[in-house]
């Protein structure tokens, strides 16, 4: 009788500390993990996740960059983490979604270990060569590519990534071949360009396209269905090569288990942050679409990117490593 009213107590005691846990959340440090080097546009995402989650809250929620293994690093990191709302994790198209497609073995399970909170960004990727590329236009470098068959490289920002199988569908569509180079992240793929390295590349807008506008390397097209609104005069790849579409996404995510009051908490928070003028307008100025869901709209939305890119993936030819 003792024993059991004891333990009832003792339940409903935890349940109370948990539930004012929840409400009082956050009371310390919260990382927000991105799986990729600095410098690129999982970074800045994650950089305007952070910055104004902190000045929201008054609690320091500051960036921790884990990349390798084309953001499957990081991911396994957030995995693994507690549940209790002080690890988030900047997933993109390519960790919870396309990863799982690639890569046998992966210490986690992108369904079962990850609580989705908000998509926060579509974004193109850029088409962009080095200058020293003679390509003008896209029909220029698919004549390009032909005559020089299996001699040019297309950089990425790893295995398995939207820049990666951007550049796989482009080959595919064209019937034409290159060599890849991955690096741990679109600024490693940069600079490797800038230094004279890589040829061209299918990589975010968001990163690229300051350079291009600087002349340091040269747009040529963008990979979404449509032009975007910072590049009017950009074509679409698919303006020349029909039915060419490919979109990247980076959206907020916790490990699974997070209490959902933690949740629905940080994803209210989320919405009005990539909702607000400041913010909208900085992205779109870079070519990002802010687009903030709810968690049942998000957990839907990255669902049915796995099976597109499934096909993509069994299209391709690629085999799990």
């Amino acid at each position: 009788m003792y024993a059991l009213l004891a333990a009832a107590l003792a339940a409903g005691l935890a349940s109370a500390t948990a539930a004012h846990a929840q409400e009082t959340w956050p009371q310390r440090q919260v990382t927000v993990v991105v799986p990729f080097s600095a410098g690129g546009s999982a970074d800045l995402v994650g950089r305007i996740v952070a910055q104004n989650l902190q000045a929201r809250f008054g609690t320091p929620f500051v960036v921790e960059n884990r990349g390798g293994a084309g953001g499957s690093l990081g991911a396994a990191y957030v995995a693994k983490a507690p549940a209790d709302g002080y690890t988030l994790f900047i997933g993109t198209v390519s960790t919870n979604a396309i990863n799982p497609l690639l890569y046998a073995k992966l210490p986690f399970d992108v369904e079962r270990d990850f609580q989705p909170i908000s998509l926060l960004v579509q974004l193109p990727n850029l088409l962009f060569v080095n200058p020293r590329i003679p390509a003008k236009t896209v029909p220029e470098l698919i004549d390009y590519l032909n005559v020089n068959d299996g001699k040019v490289n297309f950089g990425s920002s790893g295995i398995g990534t939207s820049s990666h199988l951007s550049a796989v569908m482009f080959q595919m569509a064209t019937g034409t071949r290159m060599v890849h180079v991955p690096f741990r992240s679109t600024a490693e793929e940069l600079n490797s360009m800038l230094g004279g390295h890589v040829d061209l590349a299918f990589d975010s807008m968001t990163t690229a396209w300051p350079h291009a506008l600087s002349g340091a390397v040269r747009a040529l097209a963008v990979t979404t269905p449509k032009r975007n609104a910072a590049a009017p005069n950009l074509p679409t790849i698919g303006e020349s090569v029909k039915g060419y579409e490919a979109t990247g996404w980076q959206g907020l995510f916790a490990p699974a288990g997070t209490p959902r009051a933690i949740v629905d908490k940080v994803a209210a928070e989320v919405k009005q942050i990539f909702e607000s003028p400041d913010v909208a307008t900085a992205l779109r100025n870079v070519g990002a679409e802010p687009a903030p869901l709810t968690p049942e709209e998000f957990a839907a939305f990255a669902q049915a990117e796995r099976a597109k890119w499934r096909k993509v993936v069994e299209a391709s030819g690629l085999q799990p490593q």
